[in-house]
């Protein structure tokens, strides 16, 4: 889970692109912070960065393949 330490240095958005999700190796469409939707997993990625590809980590069958969610962009 994503902390901050300044409210000030963010802003609350209900942008349809934090319910999608993003395969692996796929272009980021914003740099930010994005979690696996499996597994909650975090990374920091620049805009247009490879998403970590599927063997980044390991999944239980029951947590599904690996999509990247956005957590937090960078606009």
């Amino acid at each position: 889970m994503a902390i901050y330490h300044n409210a000030n240095d963010l802003s609350h958005s209900n942008d349809a692109v934090f319910n999608r999700t993003f395969d692996p190796g796929t272009g980021a469409p914003y740099g930010g912070v994005y979690k696996c939707a499996g597994c909650g997993r975090e990374i920091g990625t620049a805009q247009y960065h490879s998403l970590p590809p599927q063997n980044h980590h390991q999944h239980t069958y029951s947590q599904g393949a690996i999509r990247w969610q956005p957590v937090t962009i960078h606009v």
